[in-house]
């Protein structure tokens, strides 16, 4: 019997994908959850995989991995969407791709699945592993959100839809501002507020400030739509354009759109990846300073940029246990 490994969410997407590939494809469908974040939930989800009809489910903690091999890169590089966002989901993409081919090896599957609707994944895997097959039954599908939720309905599968989160305190945030000071070396964030964090523990404590005055919409812990990555985005360019030459600045923003269409393409395990990384540590060489903004109202302000070995000296704080 073939066997086809699904990237597993808590969508209604997911939910269907399982029975749907299993009656057409006549499979075995294993499920893997990526931890990106979201942890205190997964539990819930393996167990939604595994009634829905998944013969295994597994939960990946891929959170650090995530966080300094993909978050920080994007960072580095100044790469957002359009609309100056920070790509969020759309760096998950290849990390997923990659723990869903290496599982796939694991279970000696011939194919994998994903319920997205772009091609990313597609394209990522096949990078990976051309002798995977890649399917997407939401692409194939032609069932609308109403004839999904019966299909599953009709097989008896439980699905709750996960209410929707609401960004901060649902309103503008806190009635006072907020001075954060965020430390940055060679580019890459390193601590708030004057102590030294580790990378998951410094987008924490900063998301939770910025979203208590309203700063992004957060979604639980999802490091794909914490709202730090808004602060530190904008305090990254500020040092980065007090620090490099305008040359410089210019070509990073170019290089900045160029790294987003790579990453939104699905050729994040490509050499033109590799090449852009080698630019963006070049020039994030001398980007070392801390910069202060003001978080209010869901405003993220400058205030003051302190570059280079002028910069204060960060403290590292350990606890006992």
């Amino acid at each position: 019997m073939e066997r086809i490994v699904l990237a597993f969410s808590e969508g209604l997407e997911s939910a269907v994908a399982i029975p749907w590939l299993a009656e057409r494809y006549g499979a075995e469908v294993v499920a893997v959850t990526i931890d990106l974040g979201q942890g205190r939930e997964l539990e819930e989800v393996r167990d939604r995989a595994l009634a829905a009809g998944a013969v295994r489910a597994h939960v990946l903690d891929a959170r650090d991995e995530f966080a300094r091999g993909y978050i920080v890169r994007g960072l580095k590089a100044g790469a957002t969407a359009p609309d100056g966002a920070p790509l969020g989901a759309a760096l998950g993409v290849p990390l997923i791709a990659r723990l869903v081919v290496q599982i796939a090896g694991i279970e000696h599957a011939t194919a994998i699945a994903h319920a997205a609707s772009g091609t990313a994944m597609d394209v990522a895997a096949g990078l990976l592993n051309p002798a995977l097959r890649v399917l997407a039954p939401a692409r194939d599908w032609t069932m609308t959100p109403a004839q999904q939720a019966a299909y599953i309905r009709a097989r008896q599968i439980p699905f709750q839809p996960k209410p929707p989160s609401l960004g901060g305190d649902g309103g503008g945030g806190r009635s006072e501002p907020a001075a954060v000071d965020v430390a940055f070396e060679r580019g890459a964030p390193t601590g708030i507020n004057g102590v030294a964090m580790p990378i998951l523990d410094l987008l924490e404590s900063l998301g939770t400030i910025a979203a208590a005055h309203g700063v992004g919409q957060p979604k639980d812990r999802d490091l794909r739509e914490a709202p730090a990555a808004i602060v530190l985005h904008a305090a990254h360019r500020a040092l980065r354009t007090a620090a490099a030459a305008p040359e410089l600045n210019r070509l990073c923003d170019v290089v900045g759109r160029e790294y987003a269409d790579l990453v939104y393409r699905g050729l994040w395990f490509t050499p033109a990846r590799e090449a852009l990384d080698a630019f963006v540590n070049t020039a994030n060489d001398r980007i070392t300073g801390i910069v202060r903004l003001k978080l209010f109202a869901g405003g993220c302000e400058i205030v003051h940029v302190t570059e280079g070995p002028s910069a204060p000296k960060l403290i590292t704080i350990t606890t006992n246990g």
